[in-house]
């Protein structure tokens, strides 16, 4: 009984908490000014027709490299903690359905394909290397589902979340001598914009942050999947 009412007064506590936004939150009648600057001057500046995602990998780049530190730390710490010597498959475990495995056959390749075209298109359309790199993720979580006795190559995972750190920070260290700052796209030619080669080394920079971003969760999801066996 104390334990409901517990719960109880800590969701009240919480609701409390959230009242301030729902009754004192006004909407914005005009862009501050580092937000009118961004509008105004972004397109021409970074030549990219998704200002949004652009404004994250550019003027906003070391947010975006702070973020990635902290998905790295979890992927190291979930590693650390349910690290295993080598990976058995538990005895007695049932294969997955037929349906599962056909619906998994059929999905696969869709969700890769459309992981893929999100942070490869993500300065064209809404995006990014951290949504691409989730839905990559989610398509080795359904494969992983369907395929119980499968495993993931953790060497492959390593290097791949490797290299596109390393190579990520070297395009922030270019736009940095080649450019006006850490993360500078316009090192790289800007090419004509709406177009798949455009935005200089945004595009680029997006695929290196899915990569890696797929990678470590992908890392993570086979530590807490070799853990539970």
């Amino acid at each position: 009984m104390i334990r409901k009412y517990a719960v109880i007064l800590i969701l009240g506590l919480f609701v409390l908490m959230l009242l301030p936004l729902l009754t004192e939150l006004t909407p914005f009648q005009e862009l501050s000014p580092v937000a009118q600057k961004y509008a105004g001057e972004g397109p021409d500046a970074l030549g990219s027709a998704n200002l949004v995602t652009s404004v994250v990998v550019t003027y906003r780049g070391m947010d975006t490299l702070g973020e990635v530190a902290v998905l790295f730390a979890a992927a190291a710490g979930v590693g650390f903690f349910l690290r295993r010597k080598e990976k058995r498959p538990a005895p007695g475990k049932r294969e997955a359905s037929a349906l599962l495995k056909t619906g998994t056959a059929f999905l696969l390749p869709l969700i890769l394909l459309v992981g893929v075209f999100v942070f490869t298109h993500g300065h064209l359309t809404p995006g990014g290397g951290f949504q691409g790199g989730v839905l990559i993720a989610s398509a080795v979580v359904l494969f992983l589902f369907a395929n119980r006795s499968a495993s993931v190559s953790r060497t492959i995972l390593q290097w791949t979340e490797s290299l596109s750190g390393v190579f990520y920070v070297a395009m922030g260290a270019l736009g940095l001598l080649l450019a006006a700052g850490f993360l500078d796209s316009r090192f790289l030619p800007p090419g004509e914009f709406g177009k798949l080669f455009s935005a200089g080394a945004i595009p680029v920079i997006y695929s290196l942050i899915g990569l890696k971003v797929g990678s470590e969760l992908v890392g993570i999801i086979d530590n807490m999947r070799g853990g539970a066996e």
